[in-house]
């Protein structure tokens, strides 16, 4: 005779069983799932061994670069949304702390980590003309003023300081501003140069709706600039106004 007791465990023991199917097959999907990410990276970071870095689409660049910030899961997805978010890969780059922050997934490791590759980036361009005459670099100072401004979102205003031999001093943020404005004030321009002893400036600013072209506001600020500077005999080569469809030069459209 079976008692009442046995028949119950009895019967919970194949149910335990079944129960544990799910978790188990559950489990082994997510190892399957793991063990995909993990080949997918190796896999990614042999092709760009073997194909040379410059030879991957921007999406696998900045997946390679996100899996130093997120060593697990799959961050694909994550750069193809980033990439869709702001545009272009230096606009991802170029983005703040708080706008890469918006993105879901995106946390404050991984978003310093990108403004990291930016500064990098900067400081790289930098070198191109520095410690040689800046007007002699011009190339290389486009790329350097692209990487630095053209997808700020605000308004910047930024001076190149220069000596006499027209080699970089300084370059310095004189305001932010707003998403259309940036206020210029020529006396802290020319205080600043005195300050460095400097002889000749390079005037720099954004456009963040992506146009260059100068403004009438853009004109009229410059030439206050030039006339400040022409009493304390310091000149102005140029001003450069950055966008994301170029870089718009004041010397060669004849306003300087």
């Amino acid at each position: 005779m079976v008692s009442g007791k046995s028949l119950k465990v009895s019967e919970a023991a194949p149910r335990a069983l079944q129960a544990a199917e799910p978790a188990k097959a559950k489990a082994s999907k997510a190892a399957l799932v793991a063990a995909h990410h993990s080949g997918h990276r190796e896999r990614l970071r042999e092709r760009a061994r073997a194909g040379g870095l410059a030879a991957l689409p921007d999406y696998e660049l900045l997946e390679l670069y996100l899996f130093r910030s997120l060593p697990r899961g799959d961050v694909k997805p994550l750069a193809k949304t980033l990439l869709a978010r702001f545009g272009s890969f230096a606009a991802v780059l170029g983005a703040t702390v708080e706008e890469l922050k918006t993105v879901s997934g995106v946390g404050e490791t991984a978003a310093v980590d990108l403004k990291i590759l930016h500064e990098a980036t900067l400081r790289a361009g930098r070198e191109g003309i520095t410690k040689r005459p800046v007007i002699s670099s011009w190339t290389a100072l486009l790329g350097y003023v692209r990487v630095a401004l053209a997808n700020e979102s605000r308004e910047q205003f930024r001076v190149l300081f220069l000596d006499k031999k027209n080699q970089l001093i300084a370059d310095e943020v004189m305001n932010h501003g707003t998403v259309d404005h940036a206020p210029v004030y020529p006396r802290e321009v020319m205080r600043r140069a005195l300050e460095l002893s400097s002889s000749n400036l390079i005037l720099l600013h954004n456009h963040p709706s992506g146009d260059p072209t100068p403004s009438r506001p853009d004109i009229e600020m410059t030439k206050q600039i030039v006339s400040a500077g022409k009493a304390l005999s310091i000149a102005v080569h140029d001003h450069l106004v950055v966008g994301r469809d170029g870089v718009a030069s004041f010397k060669a459209l004849g306003l300087i």
